[in-house]
């Protein structure tokens, strides 16, 4: 297991990492049925930390595979059947994700974090025998991800006999996340791996496209408790239309920069790039949740108000638009999308749902998508402007 080159031609994701995906759509897609229960039940706010909880560990556990495949990809026996190992945690932790959320019960999911944490151990332990000049970096990583899993390992226990009580909980899972956050920047110390940019920037556009394939399956449940009702109404349609073109909207954001250059140039940035992806991928997913229960409202009755399902959509879309902005600027040397632009989309986003209980779900819905659609207009507007103006033949038609 030797690490990969850094400028290796033609790197694109494997068979093997696309299966690995798809264990992972799974998992978020209980996670995201979870949270479109609560905020359908009037309770999002409430189900908001547990979601976030339980979202980290899946985006995590996929980010910890991500780079180390980046660096180490062998395709041998044994590299495929250690993935594989890991795919079955995340299926576990899949499993657990209903007691996790509902009711605070982490013994599944922590059970399949650790069945994930083995593979990768043991992944990590195979390159630093197998690779002399990086085996105080594999040696670094084993040891920081065991101890990171001893952690969790011990907080359940502490949950379990009531040692640790309600309020301590959550700092403790903080402390827990600084810790695994910490982990590759320690390592990496040693020397670094050998990630290949490009690859990495297809993986994360192939991973905002699961997410966003959530979206779309989200929406259908809620299409789907709408159809159950018997109406087809007016807002039905609005809101389902204009939850497609959101999603249309929000993958043409995404792929308006090619990360895999920048990365190549800015290798320094790429933990906050990589990092800042958290929000980026979990705010799409809250969004299918809301999108799921935005559109189930146009066809019968739900507990959450017009505003609460507003703001289940907006916040989500806000989110993903101010991360976005962010990490686009860290990998090119001018931004694509215009802060000004991004700022004032957002201030708009966010102040509709107050109009939500007199102009309606649906139309406070539709509004938000035109806005993520004026926001592509304008930015292709401006592209087009900027070449126009540095083309040497502005006025005689030449290319």
């Amino acid at each position: 297991m030797n690490s990969r080159p850094i400028d290796e031609q033609h790197r694109a994701s494997s068979q093997l990492e696309l299966l690995f995906d798809l264990t992972f759509v799974v998992a978020v897609a209980v996670v995201t049925a979870q949270f479109a229960h609560g905020i359908a039940g009037g309770h999002g706010l409430t189900e908001l930390i547990p979601f976030l909880q339980v979202f980290f560990a899946i985006w995590w556990a996929w980010m910890n595979f991500t780079w180390f495949a980046s660096s180490y990809d062998t395709d041998d026996v044994p590299y495929r059947l250690l993935t594989m190992v890991q795919m079955a945690g995340v299926l576990v932790l899949a499993a657990g994700v209903p007691a996790a959320v509902g009711h605070s019960d982490l013994g599944i999911i922590t059970l399949g974090y650790l069945i994930m944490r083995v593979g990768l151990v043991t992944q990590w332990l195979r390159a630093a025998r197998e690779d002399p000049a990086s085996r105080r970096t594999g040696l670094r990583y084993a040891a920081g991800i065991g101890l990171a899993q001893v952690g969790w390992l011990l907080r359940l226990a502490l949950v379990e006999t009531g040692v640790l009580s309600a309020s301590l909980q959550l700092p403790l899972f903080v402390c827990l996340v600084v810790l695994e956050l910490a982990v590759p920047r320690w390592a990496e110390r040693a020397r670094a791996t050998s990630w290949h940019p490009h690859h990495i920037a297809e993986r994360y556009g192939l991973f905002t496209i699961v997410l966003l394939g959530e979206s779309v399956l989200a929406a259908s449940r809620g299409v789907e408790g709408a159809l159950e009702a018997g109406e087809i109404s007016g807002p039905f349609v609005v809101v389902a239309g204009s939850g497609l073109v959101l999603l249309f909207a929000l993958w043409w954001l995404y792929f308006l920069v090619q990360a895999g250059e920048g990365l190549s140039d800015r290798r320094h940035r790429s933990y906050w790039w990589g990092y800042g992806h958290y929000g980026i991928f979990a705010a799409l997913a809250a969004l299918g949740a809301g999108l799921e229960v935005a559109v189930e409202q146009s066809g019968h009755q739900v507990a959450a108000s017009p505003l609460a399902i507003g703001y289940a959509v907006a916040i989500p879309i806000g989110v993903y638009l101010a991360l976005l902005s962010a990490v686009q600027a860290m990998v090119v040397t001018e931004p694509v999308i215009s802060p000004a632009a991004v700022v004032g989309c957002v201030t708009a986003i966010v102040l509709l749902p107050l109009a939500a209980p007199w102009i309606g779900v649906a139309a406070a819905v539709a509004m938000i998508a035109a806005i993520c659609v004026a926001l592509i207009a304008v930015t292709i507007w401006t592209a087009a402007v900027a070449t126009r103006a540095g083309s040497p033949f502005p006025d005689s038609g030449e290319p």
